[in-house]
């Protein structure tokens, strides 16, 4: 139980910065002109290949780190 006590904060700073690194390397086409109908392109978009993979990368990287964080109340 001690381990876990003392290994959490450092489990939580490794998927904190994790996560900021995958959200910076996600491409962000949209402007905001295109979030009020100002983009001549469609604002639907499919995620493919490796912005998919990023995509649910950000998503169990961010369920991880709330896991730990509700672990860490716990404890």
């Amino acid at each position: 139980m001690e381990l876990l006590r003392t290994a959490i904060p450092y489990a939580q700073i490794v998927l904190s910065v994790i996560l900021v690194v995958i959200i910076l390397l996600q491409q962000n086409e949209a402007s905001l002109g295109a979030a009020f109908g100002g983009g001549s392109e469609s604002s639907f978009h499919v995620k493919r290949g490796a912005e998919k993979t990023l995509f649910i990368a950000t998503i169990v990287i961010a369920i991880l780190f709330v896991a730990t964080a509700i672990i860490a109340l716990v404890l």
